[in-house]
């Protein structure tokens, strides 16, 4: 279970039901970690749970919000990724690997990376800001700028765990699409999974995107799709 703040992307739980049956007293917690925070408690299910987890979902109130696919593609040793890119490597564009320890560039790839999740011109919001000084300060997470001269484009970030990695939080500025930007941070991750030793990669996306649509090209194939959950009541808020 993970709250960041109020509206913040982070305020979900995950991976409930997975080693068995889950207990009334379990869901009683997750909900109550959310309500007394006046949040809506929200759950990602994937299709692989013990059924008590969906029966106690339902007796609690919980209604479908949004559905997530999850692909998933090998990483063979020695491959090169970049002769995948469908429109040529962007040789003009500069992706740096954010210092863990260095809170200025932090700040900026939270910036670059949320560009597409935000309204023009609109700030980025502390809460978003500190939830991602945290992801990326973990161990096992590498964070990418996208830079195109001066400009910051856009981000990604990799979390990496068990041979296997992650890629998340990416998100290109609106006046910097369909370059191949997008698909670039895909494979210069891919490219550090596998010196992190990873030998399997997953991206998870609202189905029929630009995300799952470029994850497609790259060899990313669908292994399952999970579904949101909420529980709305009298003054709770809901989270994006």
């Amino acid at each position: 279970m993970s709250y960041a703040g109020e509206g913040s992307w982070a305020n979900q739980a995950c991976g409930l039901g997975l080693q068995g049956a889950v207990t009334a007293r379990d869901l009683d917690r997750l909900v109550e970690f959310y309500t007394r925070r006046n949040v809506e408690p929200r759950i990602e299910v994937c299709p692989f749970v013990d059924e008590t987890l969906i029966a106690g979902l339902s007796q609690r109130g919980f209604q479908l919000r949004e559905f997530e696919n999850v692909l998933a593609r090998e990483l063979p040793p020695n491959e090169n990724l970049r002769i995948r890119h469908p429109y040529g490597w962007p040789d003009n564009l500069e992706r740096q690997h954010i210092d863990a320890t260095d809170s200025t560039q932090i700040r900026t790839f939270a910036d670059a990376s949320t560009l597409g999740f935000r309204a023009e011109g609109e700030p980025l919001s502390e809460v978003d800001a500190e939830a991602t000084v945290k992801v990326v300060r973990h161990s096992r997470c590498d964070a990418f700028l996208a830079r195109a001269g001066d400009l910051n484009v856009g981000g990604g970030a990799m979390e990496s765990s068990d041979k296997i990695a992650c890629l998340f939080s990416t998100s290109i500025g609106s006046d910097h699409r369909r370059k191949g930007i997008q698909t670039a941070l895909m494979i210069r991750r891919l490219e550090r999974a596998t010196e992190r030793g990873c030998s399997l990669a997953v991206i998870h996306s609202t189905p029929d995107t630009t995300t799952e649509r470029n994850a497609r090209r790259l060899g990313f194939t669908l292994a399952y799709t999970k579904v949101v959950l909420a529980m709305p009541g009298p003054g709770l808020k809901p989270s994006p």
